[in-house]
Parts: structure tokens; sequence; C-alpha cells
């Protein structure tokens, strides 16, 4: 059931990125000082940290913290490369079931992620990522990673962002509504 939600959930964000990034190429028209500024400064480096609760019961949080290198096609729309670190903290009493066995420990995870941005208003986005989900403790799994997401991106580096993120494959999936504060530079 949660997989099936959290499908429609990423079905509807690509949907809404390619309509909002079609009415936007569409409504726009480039100032030539602007493009010629933007086309020196493509690369965006954001270092940030990652909080997120976790929607099953193995885990109460989640905690890490991610790089994220960004690449500016347009004014309205990037892509992205987000590779990190996720430490989710066992739930007291609490055991992870999985085809390999069960776990009563934290779970820790190297997520790689590509995605796009969209930005549909003055620094407001619409996310999506996919990618793969390292697990390195308990039964080492690679989790398939589908993640939409919102957030804010102001003019002096702040990035907000919030996301539902889906972990699955092997017989165990999981997820979580998560929080990225970071910190973005040219490069």
């Amino acid at each position: 059931m949660i997989l099936k939600t959290a499908t429609k959930c990423i079905a509807a964000a690509a949907a809404m990125i390619i309509l909002i990034t079609g009415s936007q190429s569409q409504a726009q028209t480039i100032n030539k000082k602007k493009a010629a500024k933007d086309s020196k400064n493509v690369f965006r480096l954001g270092l940030g940290l990652e909080g997120g609760y976790a929607t099953k019961n193995f885990s109460n949080f989640e905690l890490g913290g991610t790089a994220r290198l960004q690449y500016d096609l347009a004014s309205n729309i990037s892509l992205t490369l987000t590779p990190g670190y996720y430490h989710f903290f066992a739930k007291d009493g609490q055991v992870q079931y999985t085809d390999k066995g069960v776990y009563a420990n934290d779970l820790n995870m190297i997520p790689v992620k590509a995605g796009i941005k969209s930005f549909f208003a003055q620094n407001f986005y619409l996310s999506a990522e996919a990618g793969a989900g390292f697990e390195l403790n308990h039964a080492q799994e690679t989790k398939l990673i589908l993640s939409p997401g919102i957030g804010y991106a102001g003019n002096k580096g702040l990035d907000l962002g919030l996301r539902y993120e889906n972990f699955s494959g092997n017989h165990s999936n999981y997820g979580i509504i998560g929080l990225r504060l970071a910190y973005g530079f040219k490069l």
C-alpha cells in the first residue's frame, strides 16, 4: 500500500514538473545579459544537513548529510547529483525484518541520487530524484530510491527542501518524510 501511494506521489510530482516546465519555457523571455552571466556559472555545489521522520516501525528518525552538485540547464531547470550518508536510529525494542534475517540495531546507508529541479516561482522549486541506497549494515541490500519534493532556494545560498523518499527492494520497503537544510554556492 505504501509503495502504491509513493508511486502515485512520484507520478504526480513528475507530471507537475513537466507541466510547469512547459508553461515556464513558453512564457519566459530570456534577458541576454542574464543568459550570458548564467552561462559562466552553471555548476553549483550544496552541502546539506538531512533529517527525516521514518515511516516504518524500526526507526524513529533519520539524520545525515549530503553534497548536491547542480547543473543549471536554464534559469528555471537544473539537473542534480546527490550522494550522501543517512543514519536511521532504531526504536528501542524494535527490529527490522528482511529476507536475510532480523536486525535490531541502527541502519546506515549511502544514497546516490540523480534528479531534476524545476523553479515554478521566484526561488521556489519542485524536485524529483531517483537512485540507489546502499545499506552498510543489516542485510547490506541495495534499495531503489524515488523522491519527489518541494523547496526554496534563496539568493544568498540557502536551500530548504521538503520531500518524501521511498526505499524499496529485496522484500523490504520503508520511507522518510525528510527535510534538507543546505548552503549552496557557485563553482
